[in-house]
C-alpha cells in the first residue's frame, strides 16, 4: 500500500496532536507527582485537617466526597435508566411528550455547573427543606433542620446535574439492541416488559454502565455546585445525617489554593489532595469498566 503526501501530512499532524496531548497530560502529573505523592502518608489519609489547613490529613474530606457520590448514584441511577427506557422503548419519536423531554436533556447538558448550584440552593435546601422544617415542625422560629445546606442536597443536585448524560447514554446503548431479538421475543409470546427485562436490557448493560461510569466521573469532580448545596471548607468531623455538611476533595483544593493563611507551605497538602482525588476518580472508572467487561463477556459468552 502507497502513502501519498496527504496521508504523511494526515500522520504527521496526528502524532503532533498525540505529542501535545502527553505533554500536557505530564505536565499536569508532573507536579502532583513530584510534590504530592511524598506528602502522602498513612496519617495524611485517616486524620483530620489542621484548622490553618496546612498540617493534618484529609480523611473527613475522602469520606465526604465518597459518600456524596454514593448518594448522587443511588438518585440518578433509577431516573436515568428508567427516563432512558421510556424514551427508547415506549415513547414514539414524534410524541409531544418525548420531545419535551429530550429538548428538557439537551438543554439541561449546556447548563453551566455554577447554575446547578444556584438551583440547587433555591430548590433543594430553601424550597424542598424549609417546606420540610414547616411541615413537620411548624413555623415556630426554630433554626432550620432540613432548610440548611446538606449532604442530601448537594447529591440531589448533582443528580440533575449528571442525569442527561445517564439517559442519553441509556438510550443509545437501548436503541443500539438489535430489533430482531426484540421481534422474536414477541414472536415466542412474551410482553413488551418482559422482553426489555429479559432481552434488551441484558444486551444493553454495558453501554448503560458506561453512561454511570461517566455520570459518577462528573459528578465526583464537581465543585461549583456543592459550594452552595452543603459543601464546608473545615469540618474535622464525619457526617453522620443526611442533613450533616461535609468536606470534599476538590473544595478542599480550592480552599488550599485559595483560603490558607500561608499558600506557599500549603503546597505539598494541596498536589497531594489533588493525587488522591485523581486517584479515587480513576479507581471509580476503573471498577466500572471491570464491572462492565464482565458484563459483555457474561452477555456474549
Amino acid at each position: 500500500m502507497r502513502y501519498g503526501t496527504a496521508d504523511w501530512v494526515l500522520a504527521g499532524l496526528s502524532g503532533l496532536a498525540l505529542a501535545i496531548l502527553i505533554g500536557a497530560l505530564f505536565a499536569i502529573l508532573g507536579p502532583v507527582a513530584v510534590e504530592g505523592v511524598p506528602r502522602i502518608d498513612a496519617g495524611f489519609l485517616s486524620e483530620a485537617p489542621s484548622s490553618d489547613l496546612v498540617g493534618g490529613g484529609i480523611w473527613p474530606a475522602i469520606f465526604g466526597t465518597m459518600l456524596l457520590t454514593l448518594l448522587m448514584t443511588i438518585a440518578v441511577v433509577p431516573i436515568g435508566v428508567a427516563t432512558g427506557i421510556y424514551l427508547s422503548e415506549y415513547a414514539t419519536r414524534t410524541g409531544v411528550l418525548a420531545k419535551m423531554v429530550r429538548a428538557a436533556v439537551h438543554n439541561l447538558a449546556g447548563v453551566p455547573s455554577i447554575v446547578f448550584g444556584l438551583f440547587g440552593l433555591g430548590f433543594f435546601v430553601l424550597f424542598i427543606g424549609r417546606g420540610l422544617d414547616s411541615a413537620i415542625y411548624g413555623d415556630d422560629g426554630g433554626p432550620p433542620v432540613w432548610g440548611q445546606p446538606a449532604v442530601i442536597w448537594s447529591a440531589l443536585t448533582l443528580a440533575v446535574l449528571t442525569l442527561p448524560v445517564v439517559i442519553v447514554t441509556t438510550e443509545e446503548a437501548l436503541r443500539a439492541v438489535p430489533h430482531d431479538l426484540r421481534l422474536a421475543s414477541m414472536g415466542l409470546g412474551a410482553t413488551r416488559f418482559q422482553t426489555i427485562w429479559r432481552v434488551v436490557l441484558p444486551n444493553a448493560t454495558g453501554g448503560i454502565l458506561t453512561g454511570v461510569v461517566l455520570a459518577v466521573s462528573r459528578g465526583a469532580g464537581e465543585v461549583a455546585p456543592i459550594i452552595f448545596t452543603g459543601a464546608a471548607n473545615f469540618l474535622p468531623y464525619l457526617p453522620t445525617d443526611l442533613r450533616d455538611m461535609y468536606m470534599h476533595l476538590g473544595y478542599h483544593v480550592f480552599a488550599l489554593s485559595t483560603q490558607s493563611p500561608n499558600v506557599d507551605l500549603a503546597r505539598p497538602t494541596l498536589f497531594a489532595t489533588v493525587a488522591v482525588l485523581l486517584a479515587l476518580t480513576f479507581a471509580l472508572n476503573l471498577i466500572a469498566i471491570v464491572l462492565r467487561i464482565r458484563t459483555r463477556s457474561k452477555t456474549y459468552a
